[in-house]
């Protein structure tokens, strides 16, 4: 049997674990690039949407931060990223971790979902020094970057595109529209989250073709802003920003897929509870390093807790009010749909593209239009526990039940 070590830090591991018991580091599972394709061998093809189609739940690879489905055979790259605190000043830009993380079905990146990161600004225009002249767009104002408040669409324009893109060629904006959903789907989120939202916000979408290394690709692109108006001095950033390309004839093919990839996103609640808590502190310029460490540990286990009562309230929420109707135009928009899991008998997202729904005790996924697409027969995926997953009941009909 082969040794595993881990490779950070080069500690003998257990086949089975999740993560370093030495350096902690979370140790992502690979595809088996000799079983896979024997096990979904005519299941899954690609170019044009498949009538089925397998997803794998992994884990973000730097700290666990969440899980998402993933096609198999699909690779990640990336994921959350910090300041190096101990050779750079705290500033309102090195607070809170950063997200640039992608999904892509190959190393080209010929079809792939990417999250972008979010960055804070400030619009100086009505302080004194910037009156003054003192911070002219692009300056550095206490590690925010000095730029105009803009719409979603402006700025996924003007600042997400070149930042993600700089080798491209025969750009063209193709589409573009303001998407109250986005934004009115992010404060119900972080509203869940026990996190205020009392700012204004603005969604957008924007639809681009272009030419990158002898490729022609289509790509839509989402984006949220925050703006926290003058109480704040003017600050304001990205939320949500999100990329999606495929070539540019095959987009809308694989949009179910990579919005279903985006849809299952899951936060660990740790995770979740300790950068709330590394947020709290660090804009306090951090503590007593022993007592922030005591305190720390007693708000994330609180924190941990609440987020675990807020689950079930949020369910209960959901059958009792008629947010139904802004749930189901958010579902619409990203092509998914609620459906009830049989493990765990509690709702949970997935695509509304094919007929039939399966999971399994992984959370791995089995969609189909075939009836007779069975993945309990051994022939198929080689497992007997997948069930299927009805779709969520709506309110008023879901009442009491």
């Amino acid at each position: 049997m082969k040794a595993l070590s881990c490779p950070a830090c080069g500690a003998p591991i257990a086949p089975d674990e999740t993560r370093c018991p030495y350096c902690q580091r979370y140790l992502q599972p690979e595809p088996d690039p000799e079983r896979e394709p024997q096990q979904h061998a005519g299941l899954s093809t690609y170019g044009s949407r498949a009538n089925a189609f397998t997803y794998q739940r992994r884990m973000e690879p730097n700290e666990g931060a969440f899980s998402l489905s993933v096609p198999y055979g699909w690779q990640i790259e990336g994921g959350i990223l910090r300041a190096d605190l101990m050779h750079q000043i705290i500033d309102a830009q090195s607070i809170e971790a950063k997200l640039d993380f992608t999904v892509k079905r190959d190393a080209a990146g010929s079809v792939l979902i990417r999250w972008c990161p979010e960055v804070k600004y400030c619009d100086v225009r009505t302080s004194p020094a910037g009156m003054m002249g003192f911070f002219p767009p692009g300056s550095n104002y206490q590690g925010m970057v000095v730029c105009p408040l803009m719409s979603a669409r402006e700025f996924l324009i003007q600042t997400v595109f070149p930042w993600a893109h700089p080798e491209t060629s025969q750009v063209e904006v193709v589409g573009q529209a303001s998407e109250p959903s986005l934004a009115q789907n992010y404060q119900r989120r972080m509203a869940a989250l026990g996190i205020p939202t009392q700012f204004s916000y603005d969604g957008g979408t924007v639809t681009f073709t272009y030419a990158e290394r002898g490729t022609r690709f289509k790509e839509k692109a989402y984006a949220v802003i925050e703006n926290m108006g003058l109480m704040a001095g003017g600050m304001w950033s990205n939320k949500d920003t999100v990329l999606l390309r495929a070539p540019e004839d095959e987009l809308e093919a694989w949009e179910p897929v990579l919005h279903h990839i985006l849809e299952s996103v899951k936060i660990s609640h740790e995770w979740l509870a300790r950068e709330i808590v590394n947020q709290e502190f660090l804009s306090r310029s951090f503590l007593n390093a022993q007592r922030a460490s005591q305190a720390r540990d007693r708000r994330m286990l609180e924190i941990q807790q609440q987020l675990q009562q807020l689950d079930q309230q949020i369910v209960e929420h959901r059958q009792r009010t008629n947010a139904e109707i802004h749930n189901d135009a958010y579902l619409a928009l990203m092509d998914q749909e609620e459906y009830i899991n049989p493990y765990t008998d509690e709702p949970e997202t997935g695509s509304n593209q094919w007929e039939h729904r399966w999971v399994n005790a992984d959370g791995d996924e089995f969609y189909t239009d075939n009836e007779d697409h069975d993945p309990n027969t051994p022939s198929l995926l080689n497992r007997s526990d997948w069930k299927r997953t009805p779709i969520r009941p709506r309110f008023p009909d879901s009442e009491g039940v």
